[in-house]
């Protein structure tokens, strides 16, 4: 029958949808005439079928008033067909019936899905007010609804505030992370700057210091050959050590570079002599035989300057805790990729607790006074298992309480043909 408009006015916010279902027309048009005051928008059926195609089309209807005398389909029967669509179970019906209210009819209309009745015919205050109840209820659900999506909305934009904050807060928590492992490596590369100064450069001014304590004691008693060898000491010794001071500050420069790994060919033995010529000094003095045997065919890519300070650091180390009258040796074996070098000492040799300790990143190991009461930072090996790990090598120490002490470490090998 189609869609009239009370008055032709629409409820601006909440329209309110009513499908008037009668076999009589005028039934039908009493019960628009009665309600169209209210700007409320109807529906009309003439029949159940006709009610059913209806809401196959709108089913956001907000009141369902239905004649239940009606030919073919009776209003019960309509009501359980609306009622068996999902979408259509929360529309309230008021039954219209012209039975007076048995109990057995109401349990009828109730138990068919009814929430209320009105009687024909009707008293058109009675049926706006009952419409009426039904209307604002409709509207009050409909803001609610309206509210709850709303509610629904702020809640997804605080969760995902709430994701962003805590992803923020991730992100902020792994910059200050980074931020305290560059202070760590920093402190490092401080801590293995200073072990340099300690030990590539300090045993090279002790042998220049007794080098001329000797010519400044008593040179009267010196002969011009004992005065030659002594200068000599200080002349070599004293450019050697601005060579290797220049070394040493270039080595910080590219600390701060982040560029301080530059692998070249080395002829091993002719490095590891190069690395001996400041400690010979220091050896003789203490009456230490100092020997290097590595053959002469073996070479490697490594940083030069990191391999004379591999090499110093250990050799210090063992003519340190070497006793005078000993002797430390420098060999070198090639297996497969590697090459293996060997300094091996006839020192006091350590404990196995001490050897644990040697290479521990978290704690530097302790240092131990040498056998002349030489002391150290004990910060070099640190700095060495640095350095051989930079090479992708290893490390590794033998020794024996009394009998001496064996440094190993590896650096890549460098075949020829």
């Amino acid at each position: 029958m189609g869609m009239t408009n009370g008055n032709n006015k629409m409820v601006s916010e909440i329209p309110i949808k009513i499908l008037l279902v009668d076999d009589n027309d005028n039934n039908l048009l009493s019960m628009e005439v009665a309600l169209e005051k209210e700007g409320y928008v109807f529906f009309k059926a003439a029949s159940g079928r006709e009610a059913l195609r209806i809401l196959l089309k709108e089913d956001d209807f907000s009141l369902i008033l239905l004649d239940v005398k009606m030919p073919i389909m009776d209003g019960y029967e309509t009501a359980e067909l609306i009622y068996e669509r999902d979408k259509l179970k929360d529309i309230p019906i008021i039954f219209i019936t012209a039975h007076e209210y048995e109990e057995a009819a109401m349990f009828k209309g109730y138990q068919a899905g009814a929430v209320d009745y009105v009687r024909k015919p009707f008293t058109p205050e009675i049926l706006r007010l009952k419409v009426a109840v039904f209307a604002e209820l409709f509207k009050k659900n409909r803001l609610l609804k309206q509210q709850e999506e709303k509610l629904q909305i702020i809640n997804n934009d605080l969760m995902l505030l709430n994701l962003d904050l805590e992803q923020r807060v991730l992100e902020r928590t792994i910059e200050l992370e980074n931020l305290n492992h560059q202070l760590r490596s920093l402190n490092l590369s401080k801590d293995k700057f200073l072990s340099v100064l300690s030990h590539d450069l300090r045993n090279p001014f002790t042998a220049l210091l007794i080098a001329s304590d000797k010519l400044n004691d008593d040179p009267e008693s010196l002969n011009p050959a004992q005065i030659k060898q002594l200068s000599n000491i200080i002349h070599r010794t004293s450019n050697k050590l601005l060579n290797q001071l220049n070394d040493v500050i270039e080595w910080a420069k590219k600390q701060s570079k982040k560029a301080n790994f530059n692998p070249e060919k080395i002829r091993l033995d002719i490095g590891i002599e190069e690395s001996l010529e400041l400690l010979k000094p220091n050896a003789t003095q203490k009456g230490i035989k100092l020997q290097n045997k590595t053959p002469k065919d073996i070479f490697v890519k490594a940083d030069s300057l990191m391999l004379r300070s591999i090499v110093q650091n250990l050799v210090t180390n063992a003519i340190k805790y070497t006793p005078k009258g000993g002797s430390v040796t420098i060999n070198a074996q090639l297996d497969e990729r590697m090459v293996c070098v060997f300094v091996e000492d006839s020192g006091i040799g350590m404990t196995h607790e001490l050897q644990q300790k040697l290479f521990t990143e978290g704690n530097s190991p302790p240092s131990v006074s040498g056998t002349n009461n030489e002391i150290g930072s004990g910060l070099g090996l640190l700095l060495v298992n640095d350095f051989v790990a930079q090479h992708g090598g290893t490390i590794d120490v033998e020794s024996t309480v009394g009998k001496g002490t064996t440094f190993k470490f590896t650096v890549p090998a460098i075949k020829m043909a």
